[in-house]
């Protein structure tokens, strides 16, 4: 497919500050366009990013035909541009497409398109440690009518930002026990705007509490713990990695399949199932539980130093070199750096 490039006359990198990064404030020269109508994708083109308009009654605004994605570029020593399983993050962004009535995005525009867009703003993706570029492709349905019915017209964009830490220290969080934010037959497995919308009131409740995170829990029972706010939960229980089972409720994290499967290659027991708050806090207390973390494209693993329930808040032990999370995630930077060898196959080179 043809992308036609309309270069930007004037490029912003002087006016960024690559030294002093805050997460996904900053935006790269371009932006990958593309156009969906009569039943297909057209008009797929590369232009200067900046402001869209449309009308007051396009239809996204209104019922929520609005998916996104997330997944990072890395600049190695050598000064490559490496993309860290984009593939996957493609098979997702359709599946969200499917759930959500929206037509899949072919990957000559979705791979295609992303890599040319890189390449065109190459300069973008930081050099320093901890720094990367944000790619975030996202889609929303552009028919200007009121009415509640899938719309016949989309419009699929992706945007870069170069970025520096998500999470710059050990988390607190707490488990959420009145608020959901999936339950079965509904679209949490998707990456749908109205999902992230809805964390929101809560969240913010557990931030003024002093916590920087929730931990969802089931919506029939609140007794089973199911994923965070921007990431899928793993715990080291026993020596075993637990984590919640892919469902309905839970996102199908690129990450955490990542860590899944570095986990299995180095001989840990992976459990998959499901987790009890009962079990988890109680665990904590015992020491069977000896590390919690987080796992996502943002944050990549971000260990939690404090997890509260019903008013009390139980410690995890402090974190060391030698524990699973922090060698998983020396694993995964030294991979999507290209400082070691990628046999799995997951480095997509720009």
């Amino acid at each position: 497919m043809q992308i036609t490039i309309q270069k930007t006359p004037t490029s912003r990198l002087s006016e960024v500050d690559f030294d002093n990064l805050a997460f996904g404030r900053s935006f790269a020269d371009h932006m990958l366009v593309a156009e969906y109508a009569d039943g297909a994708w057209k008009s797929v083109q590369i232009q200067p990013y900046g402001p869209l308009s449309y009308q007051p009654a396009m239809m996204s605004i209104h019922y929520g035909q609005a998916i996104f994605e997330g997944m990072k570029a890395y600049r190695s020593k050598k000064g490559d541009v490496l993309v860290f399983r984009p593939e996957e993050n493609m098979k997702r962004f359709n599946k969200s497409a499917l759930r959500m009535c929206m037509p899949e995005v072919p990957e000559e525009i979705f791979l295609g398109g992303l890599k040319q867009l890189i390449q065109l703003d190459n300069a973008w993706v930081p050099e320093k440690e901890g720094c990367s570029l944000y790619i975030r492709p996202f889609m929303f349905a552009t028919d200007e009518y009121v009415g509640v019915s899938p719309s016949t017209t989309y419009k699929f964009i992706i945007f870069l930002c170069p970025v520096g830490s998500y999470y710059s220290k050990p988390l607190r969080v707490r488990v959420e026990t009145e608020y959901i934010r999936a339950a079965k037959g509904g679209v949490g497995f998707a990456k749908n705007a109205g999902n992230y919308g809805g964390s929101l009131y809560p969240t913010i409740e557990a931030n003024k509490a002093g916590y920087d995170q929730i931990i969802w829990t089931d919506a029939a029972t609140h007794q089973y713990v199911e994923e965070a706010g921007t990431m899928n939960l793993m715990f080291i229980i026993n020596g075993a990695l637990v984590t919640a089972p892919t469902g309905d409720t839970i996102l199908d994290g690129v990450t955490r399949k990542s860590v899944i499967q570095i986990a299995k290659d180095w001989g840990v027991e992976v459990q998959e199932r499901l987790l009890s708050v009962k079990e988890l806090v109680e665990g904590i207390s015992s020491g069977a539980v000896t590390e919690a973390f987080g796992a996502g494209t943002a944050a990549v693993i971000a260990p939690i130093q404090t997890i509260g329930f019903e008013g009390k808040d139980y410690e995890l032990p402090p974190r060391k070199e030698s524990d699973f999370s922090a060698k998983v995630f020396t694993e995964i930077s030294q991979i999507r750096l290209g400082e070691i060898a990628d046999t799995r196959g997951w480095i997509y080179k720009i």
